[in-house]
């Protein structure tokens, strides 16, 4: 019998494929390295995070039928995630997720999550069919929703009733997808986690700092911001102020799922009590250990 899920993670469950090499990299050059394939998505990553520290997530979100498909879904439950409500659509593939990084960060990738866009709604079904809640009885745990969801998605999610008990945390998966999360922006149970470029793209200004980057989101109506600004000052903003604190210096193995790492730390430190500081301090340090941690795992 599957577990009563705690929390929900909703957008993209895919294979990253990842080649790191141990030195600082630009475009055009072709170093040693290591390539590794694992689940990942910034939906997957925050599920993940979650089961690791003792939580059961269930993954709302589109993995193809054809045989990466399957590999993924007993990797993601081996990783902890409940994979039970994850639509299965017949004819298209599972998505992927590609990227080079190096010793001064990521380089390039490119992220195919078509399947989840073409799948739209359909990944919702369980929240409104009784299996995980209804408009009249919706679900009234936190909710992790990822900007790789369509626009046309993300509309519906923001005045739907099946999320209007909800607690929204709001990752948008990359800058070029940042604005995506604007129709939310309302919402007054929604908490956003961006980084400095992504809050700008959001606000449509350049910002200089993550404090200025999580006033500017604030002022156009969202009701709590975080940002991140790599090894720079992290900031938190809600109707209470703006508070900042600073990561601890690490060295870098790793960088793709730092974001989501810091998100889904952050929730767990509030969901166990933390306030505002000391759960910022706790989602900075998780991250820290992930971006210098063994990228094997």
């Amino acid at each position: 019998m599957t577990a009563t899920p705690d929390i929900l993670c909703i957008g993209s469950v895919m294979w990253d494929i990842i080649g790191r090499a141990p030195v600082e990299m630009r475009a055009g050059m072709d170093v040693p390295g290591r390539i590794t394939r694992l689940p990942g998505g910034v939906a997957a990553n925050i599920a993940m995070t979650l089961a690791r520290i003792g939580l059961k997530p269930a993954v709302l979100t589109a993995i193809g039928r054809d045989a990466e498909g399957e590999d993924l879904i007993a990797a993601s439950q081996a990783r902890g995630m409940i994979t039970e409500y994850a639509h299965r659509p017949e004819g298209l593939p599972t998505d992927r997720y590609m990227a080079v990084e190096g010793a001064n960060g990521l380089i390039a990738a490119v992220a195919d999550a078509h399947t989840l866009e073409a799948c739209g709604a359909a990944i919702l079904a369980p929240l409104a069919d009784g299996r995980l809640g209804s408009a009249a009885r919706p679900w009234a745990g936190p909710v992790a929703v990822d900007g790789n969801l369509t626009v046309a998605l993300l509309s519906e999610i923001a005045g739907s009733p099946l999320f209007a008990a909800a607690d929204l945390r709001l990752a948008p998966a990359s800058p070029g997808k940042a604005e995506r999360l604007r129709v939310l922006l309302g919402h007054p149970g929604a908490t956003f986690y961006l980084n400095r470029e992504e809050a700008g793209k959001i606000a449509g200004v350049a910002v200089r700092t993550a404090a200025e980057g999580a006033e500017a989101v604030r002022a156009l109506g969202a009701a709590r911001v975080l940002v991140t600004d790599g090894a720079g000052a992290c900031a938190d903003g809600s109707a209470e102020g703006v508070i900042v604190a600073v990561p601890p210096p690490v060295t870098v193995r790793r960088v793709t799922g730092a974001g989501d790492t810091f998100m889904a730390a952050h929730l767990v430190a509030e969901r166990s009590g933390a306030g505002r500081r000391l759960a910022l301090e706790h989602a900075l340090a998780a991250a820290a250990d992930y971006i210098s941690g063994d990228v094997g795992t």
